[in-house]
């Protein structure tokens, strides 16, 4: 227990004072009764080394702060959940009560899906551990028991988009094995759902993991099969997300070629105008200025010259709302400056990304940052 809370603190670059003081904070803006500081640097130092157990108001702070689950930072399972179902009459219960769950419902999930992905994307996913988890557990719930079709594959549906959602969450905060397990669920509910959109989109996000991991060639392989797997049933901007997200996979692998020809094909397929979200699924946002991010992006991996003017039309067009993709788009920033040996640049765009992952708690951008750091 005490070593996952030490290394998921040092994630974050901070250290126990930080962390106090961050209980302290959090506890105030919600009016939660803590320890003083004083005693609170004890306590800190006494979880981390085993000495003391962390009461349930503490482990809710930390989960929040952390963005990580009871399980990630305590090895124990999360309190709450429901019971398990005991004798027929409860089990008859919860299968008529899936019955009568209607559009209307199915629409109240979607809605909290937004929810959670708006204030995902403007304030980072640490704080969301606890309601993503209990939003998951209620979509999984009502599928577990909705027995006939027309019934599951809305369910199953609506829950493919909030556990892609929930893992690209995971994977920010550094919850690797959660964002896998996150993808293989939504996999198992876009099959359940007959949704070839969603299974699509949650292969390819699964494969950031396997190039965060080092696993390139496989990676590669992994989102070309989720365009195999889309083919003509996908829409437009989402043939375009994929293409993109292959162009960003094959520049990673060294494969240039590879890379230049998916950005070529995506940027044909784009629908076009200034719209980015796409119509028939919530989750995917690409318009031409999005692309001009991902090529960019892609082509400074690769070393090309290009890739500065792309990735400057790319920030003049950036919505503020996007605090997350800003932090990104100033990583491949400094990246395109450091391969030009333009480290000035490279050190102020450095900077501006990691005030912007500090704001959201992005240990994904962190590390990323951290990397680029000893380039200049």
């Amino acid at each position: 227990m005490s070593e996952r809370l030490r290394q998921a603190r040092k994630g974050r670059g901070w250290s126990q004072d930080r962390l106090v003081r961050e209980v302290s904070a959090y506890a105030e803006r919600r009016l939660v009764e803590v320890a003083s500081p004083a005693s609170l640097r004890v306590y800190v130092s006494e979880w981390e080394n085993g000495r003391r157990t962390v009461s349930e108001t503490y482990r809710a702070i930390l989960r929040a702060l952390l963005g990580m689950t009871d399980d990630e930072l305590f090895g124990e399972p999360a309190v709450g959940g429901y019971p398990a179902a005991d004798g027929y009459d409860e089990l008859l219960g919860r299968i008529d009560s899936a019955r009568s769950v209607s559009l209307g419902m199915v629409d109240a999930f979607l809605s909290q899906t937004e929810l959670l992905r708006s204030f995902d994307r403007q304030m980072g996913a640490a704080a969301l551990v606890d309601q993503m988890r209990a939003h998951l557990d209620s979509l999984e719930d009502a599928l577990t028991f909705a027995v006939l079709p027309d019934a599951r594959r809305p369910v199953a549906k609506a829950l493919a988009g909030a556990a892609t959602l929930a893992a690209w969450q995971a994977l920010d905060v550094g919850g690797v094995e959660r964002a896998w397990r996150h993808y293989e669920l939504a996999k198992r509910a876009a099959a359940d759902a007959e949704a070839p959109m969603y299974l699509a989109h949650a292969m390819a996000e699964q494969a950031y993991v396997l190039i965060d991991a080092g696993r390139t060639e496989m990676a590669v392989d992994l989102v070309r099969d989720a365009r195999r797997v889309g083919g003509s049933k996908v829409s437009p901007r989402l043939a375009a997300w994929l293409l993109a997200a292959e162009a960003e996979m094959c520049a990673k692998a060294g494969m240039a070629d590879d890379c230049r020809r998916a950005l070529d094909s995506a940027a044909l397929v784009l629908p076009d105008g200034d719209e980015s979200r796409d119509p028939d699924m919530a989750s995917i946002f690409l318009n031409a200025n999005h692309l001009a991010r991902w090529r960019g992006n892609a082509l400074a991996m690769l070393g090309d010259d290009d890739a500065v003017a792309e990735l400057y039309a790319a920030l003049q067009g950036m919505d503020p709302a996007f605090i997350r993709a800003t932090a990104g788009l100033r990583c491949d920033l400094a990246q395109a400056h450091l391969v030009r040996g333009e480290f000035g640049q490279a050190r102020e765009h450095l900077q501006q990304a990691r005030l912007l992952a500090n704001r959201t708690g992005s240990v994904r951008h962190r590390r990323r940052i951290e990397q680029l750091t000893r380039q200049v």
